[in-house]
């Protein structure tokens, strides 16, 4: 049996303490609990300070609220304090709009390799089904119980989990990845500094991580059929730094950049 590294959750959030209730409430349910949970706060009102107190005591782990003025979309700042403050020598970074199956840290771990990093997949709900599991509360029979788009980001089936993790030994990868659902050896975020705090607005910051990590030498693996997580419905953020962000990323791909000076080791003691 494969002897698992201690994990820190890092779990980003913003004024929506009603999602961040339900995702950790499927913290609750893990098969393997992490080590510590790590939630990043990019401004959220008292509301959300109000349901981290409330609910932290009921769990036998560190529960961290990092929290930091609201200034906009700040993503890649508020992940890169959750990384500073992770103590786990392995971190696991999901959103907190999602509802983590109940394997979804213990497949994390399972798939996890020294020098690579993972990203992971996701199923959406709607809406309607967004509104019923609010009303509901009931989280543990998604699958059968609500309505999903991409269901085949769903499905949990180990031995197909395996092959294509095989499959992708030794495969140097610059795709798409989701930052809502990612893992990484925390010396891996080190060694590239984190995010890069120039990214700010909504995009492409996951994807310059990815490629640095890369360039670092640090294999990406995707994780499939493994790793759950759903999504719960809500309108899209805007958009309006996009073009800038994909220069600093086309920048990134040109200078082949892996460390980043703008990054997480401001926040470390």
């Amino acid at each position: 049996m494969k002897t698992f590294p201690t994990v820190s959750l890092c779990i980003s959030t913003y004024n929506w303490p009603e999602a961040l209730e339900l995702c950790l409430e499927s913290v609750l349910l893990q098969s393997y609990m992490p080590d510590e949970i790590i939630i990043g706060d990019d401004g959220s009102t008292v509301e959300t300070k109000e349901l981290i107190k409330r609910l932290k005591e009921r769990f036998t782990i560190p529960v961290k609220h990092i929290w930091q003025q609201d200034e906009g979309f700040k993503l890649a700042q508020i992940r890169n304090k959750s990384f500073a403050a992770a103590t786990g020598d392995y971190i696991i970074q999901v959103d907190g709009d999602l509802v983590l199956n109940r394997f979804f840290v213990e497949d994390h771990l399972t798939f996890s390799r020294k020098g690579t990093f993972i990203s992971g997949a996701r199923s959406l709900l709607d809406a309607g089904a967004t509104k019923e599991i609010f009303l509901r509360k009931n989280i543990q029979f998604i699958p059968e119980t609500y309505r999903l788009q991409k269901k085949y980001n769903a499905k949990r089936f180990l031995p197909a989990a395996v092959l294509m993790h095989k499959l992708q030994q030794g495969r140097k990868q610059i795709k798409y990845v989701l930052g809502a659902n990612m893992s990484f050896w925390r010396n891996d975020i080190l060694k590239v500094n984190g995010y890069n705090e120039d990214f700010k607005g909504w995009g492409k910051e996951d994807n310059d991580l990815s490629i640095r990590l890369t360039n670092a030498g640090i294999q990406l693996h995707f994780l499939k059929f493994a790793g759950i997580v759903y999504h719960l419905y809500h309108n899209e953020a805007a958009k309006d730094r996009m073009q800038q962000n994909e220069l600093l990323l086309m920048e990134a791909i040109k200078q082949k950049q892996a460390f980043v000076a703008n990054g997480l080791n401001k926040y470390l003691k």
